[in-house]
């Protein structure tokens, strides 16, 4: 027998919704059972700009591999930075 899932209120605000479903357990009124996975092919990751103090001889060595790749700096610090986290991160989430 189904049991009747409560009804979500309707919120004013984010930051509304973010206190209630802090102390509220969705489970009463969702069926994660019926639940399938979403795609939001559309949705950007939410940027945070950071300062970042380097070594000039790192940056040398940076600004060479930038011009053999031809990629903007930024971006192989980030390619390079998600590499060692994927590899950090991954012995941590398969435990």
């Amino acid at each position: 027998m189904d049991q009747q899932k409560k009804v979500i209120p309707v919120f004013n605000s984010e930051q509304e919704e973010r206190e209630f479903w802090t102390s509220h357990d969705s489970s009463e009124y969702i069926d994660w059972d019926k639940a399938a996975p979403a795609i939001f092919p559309e949705l950007k990751p939410t940027m945070k700009t950071v300062s970042l103090r380097l070594p000039e001889t790192m940056l040398n060595c940076l600004k060479v591999l930038v011009n053999e790749r031809d990629v903007p700096y930024q971006s192989l610090i980030k390619i390079y930075l998600r590499e060692r986290i994927d590899i950090e991160y991954e012995p941590k989430q398969n435990k």
